[in-house]
C-alpha cells in the first residue's frame, strides 16, 4: 500500500510562487507515474500535470503550461509540483496520485493512490 503526503500550500499573491511536495511511503515511486490535480469548490478534480515512471516525459494540462513544473527526487521518494505566476484562478485543492504503472497518464480514473490535498489560494 501506498501512503501519498502533500505539504507546501498555503496563501500568495497573484504573480507568487509555491512549490508542493509530494511525499511517498509504503513503496517506491522510483519506477511509476505520478500526477497532480486540482479540485476548486464546485468543481470537478481536474488534471494539471504528470511525470512518467522513467522521468522522460512530462504533460501539463493548458492552463498551467510554463508556468508548473513537475519533477521527482526518487531518492528521496518524493514528487514536487513548483507552481510560478500564480493566478486566483489556480486556487484549489492539490492532490498528489500514483499509478501502479510506469506510463504516464492525464485520467484520474488512472491513478490508484492519492493524498489528502494541499489548499492553494491565490489572492489578487
Amino acid at each position: 500500500q501506498v501512503q501519498l503526503v502533500e505539504s507546501g500550500g498555503g496563501l500568495v499573491q497573484a504573480g507568487g510562487s509555491l512549490r508542493l511536495s509530494c511525499a511517498a511511503s509504503g513503496r517506491t515511486l522510483s519506477n511509476v507515474a505520478m500526477g497532480w490535480f486540482r479540485q476548486a469548490p464546485g468543481k470537478e478534480r481536474e488534471f494539471v500535470a504528470t511525470v512518467s515512471g522513467t522521468s522522460s516525459t512530462t504533460r501539463y494540462a493548458d492552463p498551467v503550461k510554463g508556468r508548473f513544473t513537475i519533477s521527482r527526487d526518487n531518492a528521496k521518494n518524493t514528487v514536487y509540483l513548483q507552481m510560478n505566476s500564480l493566478k486566483p484562478e489556480d486556487t484549489a485543492a492539490y492532490y498528489c496520485a500514483a499509478r501502479s504503472s510506469s506510463d504516464y497518464a492525464v485520467s484520474r480514473n488512472l491513478y490508484d493512490y492519492w493524498g489528502q490535498g494541499t489548499q492553494v489560494t491565490v489572492s489578487s
